[in-house]
Formats: structure tokens, sequence, C-alpha cells
């Protein structure tokens, strides 16, 4: 498809550069099956979901993956996005023609080899006896583009760029639809009999990258690593099985989800690199509802919520959006998807 059709215009002052608090006061749109637009709040959430519904979020944690430094005169900028082994790091480097291999870089104590380098992304070994630890030492967390492009990181972003789910350490961007879950809310959905469990998909900076080309066929994603335990798989298929709906709580989710699920929409325990590309036309077989924030034009996220919901829909919905002051990206707004097959009444 040609990209193009993936484009809105966006007013700068639409990107949230902070998160709402309490968390669970983000707006909430939902999109239901026929078209219909409502708005509410992300705490109405129970009362937008039925017993027996599964919540599936991603319990990924963001790393401080972005590290500043130099190689020799030359100042270098990394955001590591894909681990390798304990040691090696595939990331996208700033400017990557500084990084030749054989380099070593200085990130004001903790060294690093360049190892490769294919475009903008170098392959780097840390030399470093414990390297999860100096990235806590020597990293910054790692905001989106258009945040960093507006202000630094800061001590605030240490916990705000985080989910309440957030366990399992390998992330270098968060799971932004988590991000609008408190104890508050998980406690109503459970008090409503929405069950909730989680998965893992370690986010890279990928999910940032634009799309440079002219047509989706020839856009290539980048892996992530991600894990559904035979025990979770087993939980959806159940609820599957009871009539129940799996509630994705972001992209990241879904696109785990949709990974291990065969022809049949049986979800297979899954433990390995997802590069999936979703886009109009594609036929979802794991996932029925999906909680997400807004995306950036031209985007594979944009592309992906217009295959769930349908291209024209999803225009309508961000038009929507942009004109009663929603707030975009990964501090902003979320909205509730039901594609059109779908009934969403509870």
């Amino acid at each position: 498809m040609d990209i193009s059709l993936f484009d809105f215009e966006l007013p700068r002052d639409r990107i949230a550069l902070r998160p709402v608090s309490p968390r669970d006061q983000a707006r909430l749109l939902r999109v239901d099956g026929g078209g219909g637009l409502d708005d509410r709040h992300v705490s109405d959430l129970p009362d937008l979901l039925r017993p027996g519904d599964l919540l599936v979020s991603n319990d990924t944690r963001v790393i401080p993956a972005r590290l500043f430094g130099h190689r020799g005169e030359a100042k270098i900028e990394i955001t590591l996005h894909k681990r390798l082994d304990a040691a090696r790091w595939v990331a996208f480097a700033r400017p990557a023609k500084k990084c030749r291999p054989g380099d070593l870089l200085e990130f004001d104590g903790l060294s690093a080899q360049v190892e490769q380098r294919d475009g903008a992304e170098v392959t780097v070994r840390f030399l470093a006896d414990d390297v999860e630890t100096a990235l806590q030492q020597h990293g910054v967390m790692p905001l989106p583009p258009y945040i960093a492009a507006q202000r630094p990181a800061d001590a605030r972003d240490l916990d705000d760029y985080q989910t309440i789910f957030s366990e399992k350490k390998g992330a270098v961007a968060a799971p932004t639809a988590g991000l609008h879950f408190t104890d508050r809310l998980l406690a109503g959905l459970k008090a409503r009999g929405v069950g909730q469990t989680t998965l893992t998909l370690h986010v890279g900076a990928g999910t940032f990258l634009p799309v440079k080309v002219d047509n989706t066929e020839d856009h290539r994603m980048h892996a992530e690593w991600g894990e559904i335990t035979p025990e979770v798989a087993r939980q959806l298929n159940e609820v599957r099985d009871r009539g129940g709906r799996i509630v994705a709580v972001g992209t990241t989710s879904l696109r785990l989800l949709e990974s291990a699920a065969d022809e049949q929409g049986r979800i297979q325990p899954f433990r390995g690199d997802t590069d999936i590309f979703i886009t109009p036309g594609y036929k979802f077989r794991a996932v029925d509802v999906l909680m997400t924030n807004f995306h950036l034009p031209r985007s594979t996220l944009f592309m992906l919520v217009s295959a769930f919901c349908g291209l024209d829909r999803m225009q309508a919905a961000y038009a929507h959006a942009i004109a009663n002051d929603y707030r975009f990206y990964s501090y902003g707004d979320a909205c509730l998807l039901f594609p059109p097959s779908l009934t969403e009444a509870p």
C-alpha cells in the first residue's frame, strides 16, 4: 500500500511531554465496531469491558539505553535496541560513520568496542563485568525522539516511562498503553470480572524509525524478542473457549499474540524474535480488542491500528482526537478499538 495513505497533520502542541496524574485519568477514545466514537477516560475501562474478558499486558521493563560519549575527539551517541548476549548489543549510532569496526567508544567510564556497522546500526561489545549495572550508572532513559527533541530526560522519567507491569528488563522503549494503569484501575477491572495476565516483548528503538519507503511491501521491520509461556498460552486459549475476549494492552502485546497464533487462532507458547508487520488486509487471529495510544503519521503502528479497525475509521478517529484536544504519543491519551466484526456492548 502507498505510505501516503497513512499520513495526517498533527499540531505540535498535541504532543504530550508529560503524562497526566493520576495515570488512569488520561482520556480514552472508544472506537466501536460501527465506527462510532465515545469520549471517555481510562478509569472507565471496567465499564467498557465484559466479565470474562482477559487483559493482556507487556511486562517488559525499560532500561537506560541511551549513552552519550566519544570516540577520540568525536562525540558519539548510541541508543541500544537489541541485546545479542550478556555483553553485546545492536544500537543506533549518531553519527554512525564515526563508528568503525575495532573503534573504542567511551561513555564516561563505560567502554564499548565496535564490532561491525551496517548503515546507522552498530554492534558493540561492552567491556564491563556487569553490563546491566553499568547501564544503570551511565545510561539515560531513551525518551522517544519527539519528546527528546523538546526536553531532556530527567529524574521524573525514571518512573513516568515505566508501566505498573514492568518486571523483566530489556526494553528500550515503553509499551506505552500500559502507562495508563494504576492499582485502583486494576482493582476495578478485577471487581468487574476482567482477568489479567502478562507476556514479554522487549520493545526496540526501531519502533520509532520513520518509514522511508513509498510502499509498505518495501519496509523492513526490526526484530524484537518476546515470550509467551505455556501457562499463559493455555490461559489465553481457555478464555477464548469460554467465549471471553482477548484484550491486548498495546500494539506490542498484540504483535506478539499474533506472532504466536496458529491458523486456527490457537495461541502457542512462544520464545524468540518476531518481526511481524501488520498492514490493512491482515486477518487477526488472536486479539479481539485493542487498547493503544495515538501513533505517529506514516508509522507502522498507525498502519497496524488501521488494519485492526479499518483505515477510514482510524482516520476519522484521529481527526476527532485532534479536533478535541487529545494528547498524542507515548505520554498521551489512549483509544479502545473494536474491529468492525465485533460488538463492544458489555
